[in-house]
């Protein structure tokens, strides 16, 4: 029997049936489908955030010129809030409104009598302390559920203090995932913000960088290189960035996108509004960092760049090339599973292959089908009646639409960079690898018994799940306090930590329960003994 059916076999039919289609053993000989984007099965304990943790929590939380308020209990605006570690320093006039958490704290009565009230209290306080020139307002379930008319308030506030104040429908239980919440952040930013400042780019190359949310300073160590080289990033989608720098993105010549899954609508409609062309890129992995700047020089088409593109490329690897020797000695012919969000399980695997890692398992939380096959099945993907509740912008062109390549420059660099492509996670696995759609608790504990990754790469909610089971497990939505891990410098970062934890003496004293052999019911035995010891203590 083979490690999918073993696994899957545990489950009851129907939960079989539906699980069966979200777990693949890679084979590149052939075409192969997975499903993803359908909803989690109800009684499994699913890794997925909400609606409202992809629209609040990923996308708009790191702004920082920008108040971005919960409209909804306090807990929802907790646990968005300083998780995911999105570093951002402050601006010219000292805004940095990233540190606070910004809540109504909807209490019942509210929810009975509705909480427009406190919401525009809210609002006026909010105004009152900080002056900001920018307000979002994020909603969750119960305001969904009750009808308050967030974007009533919202228009109220503009009004009332002269500032952007935009509303962002995005309660928790719209959609299947946080994907659904990247998708309405999108939205709400191309209506509301990008464009509305004309301003021109100062330097030769002006680029955006999406996707990129500075998860422990990945995105000041992408910038530290590219402004080496001579790009000028106009504004970054959002990691440590500003709706001011946002609102002229528009006149950038290139976007980079990194994460495909939480930007790529912005991207697109990016394209259709002002022609501003796409590059699927990659910053984590030294080969990857590399292809992706001679991808940038090609694009432009300078040869004085794609000269100064090589001088820094050799000056980095110069710098880094001892550390990485040293690491890759240490760490070459281990094995790893990585389950993110994002594209991060994608990206990572670059970056172990690097330090001579083999990536046997890998999968995303909530991820589609062009993620993991590529965007060659956008057209063959089925809507169902989640993904209908989430507007989908048709953007037409602009006044200020402008196309900085010609059809025929396009189709040839199509030909040699991911240009308005993404190729998925897949195509660049191994044969005989596993992809995993969504994968639980139970699925993590059991991929680890018959895999047996040196080191699995997650999140906070499986961590010690895993390190439990006598594996190694590095968090790659926070970094563990860790990174940046971007570019060439934060590949040395990775390696140490990742080599750092895997030598760590700790691992001597641990034997995974997997491996444990346990006699018949002994664990009604050790439940005896512990009652008896109980009584006795009583006694």
């Amino acid at each position: 029997m083979d490690v999918k059916t073993e696994i899957l076999s545990k489950y009851k039919a129907k939960v079989f049936k539906s699980r069966k289609e979200h777990i693949v053993e890679v084979d590149n000989g052939s075409e192969q489908l997975i499903a993803a984007n359908t909803r989690a099965i109800p009684g499994i304990m699913t890794n997925r955030g909400c609606c409202y943790a992809g629209c609040k929590g990923v996308v708009l939380g790191p702004l920082k010129d920008t108040v971005v308020l919960t409209h909804g209990p306090i807990g929802c605006g907790f646990y968005s809030w300083g998780t995911r570690r999105n570093k951002a320093r402050p601006n010219e006039s000292g805004e940095n409104f990233v540190q606070y958490c910004f809540s109504t704290d909807m209490q019942e009565p509210d929810i009975v009598f509705g909480g427009d009230k406190k919401l525009r209290q809210a609002l006026s306080e909010a105004y009152q302390i900080f002056k900001p020139k920018r307000i979002m307002i994020c909603s969750t379930c119960p305001v969904g559920l009750i009808g308050d008319d967030i974007h009533a308030v919202a228009a109220w506030a503009e009004a009332e203090f002269g500032i952007i104040c935009a509303a962002f429908s995005c309660e928790g239980y719209k959609g299947v995932s946080q994907s659904a919440g990247h998708h309405i952040a999108n939205n709400g930013l191309m209506k509301r913000i990008i464009g509305t400042d004309d301003r021109r780019p100062e330097g030769k190359y002006p680029v955006n960088l999406l996707g990129e949310y500075n998860i422990g300073g990945d995105g000041w160590e992408t910038e530290r290189i590219l402004k080496k080289i001579g790009y000028s990033v106009v504004s970054i989608f959002t990691g440590d960035g500003a709706l001011a720098d946002i609102a002229r993105s528009h006149t950038a010549d290139l976007n980079l996108v990194q994460c495909h899954r939480s930007i790529n609508y912005i991207a697109g409609m990016m394209k259709d509004a002002f022609g501003v062309n796409w590059l699927k890129v990659n910053f984590i992995g030294v080969e990857a960092t590399c292809e992706t700047l001679r991808h940038l020089a090609e694009f432009f088409g300078d040869e004085e760049l794609k000269k100064r593109t090589e001088e820094v490329i050799a000056a980095e690897l110069e710098e880094i090339a001892p550390d990485m020797a040293h690491y890759r000695e240490r760490l070459s012919g281990r094995t790893a599973a990585i389950f993110v969000g994002g594209s991060r399980s994608h990206h990572y695997q670059a970056l172990l292959r690097d330090l001579g890692v083999e990536t046997v398992l890998a999968g995303y939380e909530f991820a589609h089908r062009d993620d993991y096959e590529g965007r060659e099945v956008i057209p063959t993907i089925k809507e169902d009646a989640d993904s209908k509740n989430i507007e989908n912008l048709v953007m037409e062109k602009d006044r200020r639409y402008r196309m900085f390549l010609t059809p025929e420059r396009f189709e040839d660099l199509k030909k040699k960079m991911p240009l308005e492509d993404y190729v998925g996670l897949m195509k660049d696995m191994p044969d005989g690898a596993y992809v995993v759609d969504d994968l639980n608790h139970y699925e993590t504990e059991e991929f680890i018994k018959h895999l047996k990754p040196d080191i699995f790469f997650s999140g906070i909610k499986d961590k010690y799940v895993i390190q439990k089971g006598g594996v190694l497990s590095r968090q790659l939505h926070s970094y563990d306090y860790s990174g940046p891990y971007s570019g060439f410098r934060g590949a040395v970062l990775f390696a140490r930590d990742v080599s750092m934890g895997l030598f760590a003496p700790a691992w001597k004293m641990v034997t995974p329960p997997w491996a444990e052999k346990r006699e018949p019911n002994a664990g009604k035995a050790a439940f005896k003994e512990a009652e008896s010891l109980k009584e006795a203590g009583d006694a």
